[in-house]
């Protein structure tokens, strides 16, 4: 049954911009067209900016806005960039919504051409906003210039189950049953265990034709699957219309066109001896990161398999590169047109060995390098069978693999110090390295019931509860539980990189690595030694990666294909030259934003598009409560340092080493003493890495951006003022 419809006359895109948002109310079933304006293009870019924008002025001002309060919102938005099949990787976009696990807005990009296609369709922001009474699809028909709510009966037989309710809908919803016409048409949904815990995720589809499959990339950090079930949404649904690679109407598309050729060029011929991106994707990642001691293994006590830790160990003795580039590097393609990154990876033909699916052969989307660390060696399991095992199920119930990894992980080292037992868990022997009870775990949410439950909420409800009904020590369970601001960590050790530690703590929306991640420089080129290094380090790259997230671009080709000249410039200090910013690729898209859009634009003023956009989110923590320097504060020691005896003996030389360094007489102390003296100059080292942020990035001492900073970024709009002024 169809309980609103809208039809709108087509608009094209002009350098980038369709100008117009699309609102869906699902309260009252309105569907409006609001205009994009001139001051939402200069000031907030497109992506997150537009996303942060609608939000700060439609939620209440009043109160804070809880995650599951009908006023809450889902932004969906692309970039002027974005949408672009000339240049690798334009095939993302950015989601926000007030996260269930944070209480503050959560940005999680995504790619797949759900982001695209709507923009196609006439519209750069997709606004939901309300609370459906009965499960809804929303569909965006940009073939016949159609918007509807469509209520889901029962006679539907719609799947709950991701992966096959993405079929059906890929099937039910092309105008012709084709591959050309499934193509057109990409679907938004999650699956059953977003209604039952906090780290639910959003899959988003394209029809690959070489799979004849539609396949997914996931929204999946900080809960806003579960936002998405809360609201009763089903799925959302885009039939694009035709398009060509002019659709962007771009200010210069043969300068477009050149500097896209060069890079898309300079991918498929240094790939190979690269990143391997085009043929193992994000998989590469695990081998080296265990070979640099960085992998996350057994809830980041360690950072490498305790055996396999021989730098020199052959390509076939490795734990995962050369398994997942034999799985899944054969017909490798791209989430969207026209990026020859080409990462997105499968496996086809696993035979599930769980679940209701227990002997069938599946198509599993991935694994990508979080999902590998999070849900192998983080639990110490290191059979790659498990890890697809995990992937394919958290993918087809709706869950963010990252917070599944790390949240289990944290399980079982409670279980195994004893402050949770069989009897708690519902018999579940949670040691590490048991895989089939962490996949049991998976299958309890999706069915809302048992342990799983418990364990859904999060990382941070955990603590309360393992502190308040099993006797678990606070500051144990605090040092141990890998979650900032609510949201789990992603998948590195940070023990040994301050800056990281920076990275993740001083983020906006917790502790995720899209917004600076510095490991390599800090531990292993040492290229950011002194607080000065940091601190610029801290404020150029967070501000730099958000650009991305604004213009709807994906970063792995700015990043993972570095071309070799590259490596001969000079190391300096990161205020003046980074390695690691590839200051070629920096150039090529501050010259593609030029050519886009017809604004001049250099590297410094994408800095500069950025800032703004990042003070806002920042005021809009403060606005729901958080935000501040105390919120930014409490981090657990084990991203700082180690929390247990057998951690600090597991790494004793260097540890001893370091505090030698410091002219410390270790002779005769025992280990706890050491560990007691490590932890308290580690802390006061973060301390001081705040204080030198803070003031790079124009802050003052309680974390809050100053009057002056958002009058220079011209966003001293009344109602910033208002949230800003009492910490000034």
């Amino acid at each position: 049954m169809i309980l609103a419809e809208l039809k709108y006359d087509h608009q094209d895109m002009s350098r980038g911009y369709t100008n117009r948002t699309l609102y869906i109310n699902l309260t009252t079933n309105e569907i409006k067209i609001k205009p994009v304006t001139d001051e939402m293009k200069e000031k907030f870019i497109g992506g997150r900016g537009f996303d942060l924008w609608l939000m700060w002025n439609s939620l209440p001002k009043d109160r804070i806005v809880k995650w599951d309060d009908p006023e809450n919102e889902i932004c969906w938005a692309t970039g002027p960039l974005g949408a672009s099949t000339y240049y690798p990787g334009g095939g993302k976009s950015i989601v926000t919504a007030i996260s269930p696990l944070t209480g503050i807005v959560i940005d999680s990009n995504v790619g797949g051409h759900f982001g695209p296609y709507l923009k196609y369709s006439g519209f750069d922001t997709l606004e939901i906003q309300g609370k459906a009474e009965n499960d809804v699809l929303i569909f965006i028909n940009g073939q016949d210039h159609m918007v509807q709510i469509i209520k889901v009966e029962e006679s539907d037989n719609l799947s709950d189950l991701s992966h096959l309710l993405t079929q059906q809908l890929t099937e039910n919803f092309a105008k012709e049953p084709t591959e050309k016409e499934k193509q057109m048409v990409s679907v938004v949904s999650t699956g059953p265990a977003a209604k039952h815990t906090r780290w639910g995720m959003l899959n988003s589809s394209w029809y690959a034709r070489k799979r004849k499959w539609a396949s997914c990339k996931q929204a999946g950090r900080g809960g806003i699957g579960s936002v998405f079930a809360n609201k009763k949404i089903k799925a959302l649904i885009c039939r694009s219309p035709r398009y060509d690679v002019k659709n962007n109407n771009p200010a210069d598309p043969e300068k477009l066109i050149e500097i896209g050729r060069k890079h898309k060029k300079e991918i498929i011929t240094y790939d190979p001896s690269m990143n391997q991106m085009r043929i193992v994707g994000t998989g590469y990642l695990p081998d080296i990161m265990n070979i640099t001691d960085l992998l996350p293994t057994e809830n980041f006590r360690f950072g490498q398999h305790r055996e396999i830790k021989d730098k020199e160990i052959p390509y076939k003795r490795q734990v995962w590169a050369d398994l997942f580039g034999e799985h899944t590097g054969k017909g490798s393609d791209g989430c969207f047109f026209g990026c020859s990154v080409s990462c997105s990876h499968w496996v086809e033909g696993y035979e599930v060995m769980t679940g209701e699916f227990k002997g069938e052969k599946v198509i599993i989307d991935g694994p990508e390098y979080e999902t590998i660390a999070g849900c192998g060696s983080n639990w110490g399991v290191w059979d790659p069978q498990w890890v697809m095992e995990a992937n394919f199920y958290c993918d087809t119930y709706g869950l963010d693999t990252i917070g599944v990894g790390t949240g289990i992980a944290f399980v079982m080292e409670c279980y195994e110090e004893g402050i949770i037992n069989k009897e708690i868990t519902g018999g579940l022997e949670l040691q590490f390295g048991n895989a089939e009870a962490a996949i049991e775990l998976i299958h309890q949410m999706a069915r809302g019931e048992g342990f799983g439950l418990v364990v859904g909420q999060g990382i941070k409800k955990m603590k309360e509860i393992f502190a308040a009904k099993y006797g678990g020590n606070p500051r144990f369970l605090q040092d141990i539980g890998m979650e900032h601001k609510g949201l789990e960590f992603s998948e590195y050790v940070t023990k040994e990189s301050l800056t990281q530690q920076g990275g993740y703590a001083l983020t906006n929306k917790g502790p995720q690595h899209d917004e600076a991640w510095l490991i390599f420089e800090d531990v292993v080129r040492h290229s950011i030694p002194t607080f000065e290094d940091k601190a610029k380090a801290l404020y150029w790259f967070p501000l730099w990666r958000t650009w991305f997230g604004l213009c709807g671009l994906c970063k792995l080709p700015w990043n993972d294909v570095p071309p070799p000249s590259n490596f001969d410039l000079p190391i300096k200090m990161a205020g003046e030259l980074l390695q690691a910013k590839i200051p070629q690729h920096v150039q090529w898209y501050a010259d593609y934003y030029t050519a886009v859009t017809g604004i001049k634009a250099d590297p410094d003023d994408l800095i500069r598009m950025s800032e703004r956009v990042y003070n806002l989110q920042r005021i809009f923590n403060i606005r729901q409560g958080k935000g501040l320097r105390e919120h930014d504060s409490n981090i657990p020691y084990r991203a700082m340092g180690p929390v247990t005896k057998m951690e600090y003996e597991s790494r004793q030389k260097r540890y001893d080493d370091q505090l030698k360094e410091l002219d410390i007489d270790i002779e005769g102390k025992s280990t706890e003493e050491k560990m007691k003296i490590l932890r308290k100059y580690r802390e006061i080292q973060y301390f001081k890495l705040q204080e030198a942020v803070y003031q790079q990035r124009g802050w003052n001492a309680f974390g809050c951006p100053t009057i002056e900073l958002v009058k220079e970024l011209g966003i001293d709009f009344d109602d910033v003022i208002h949230v800003i002024k009492p910490y000034q």
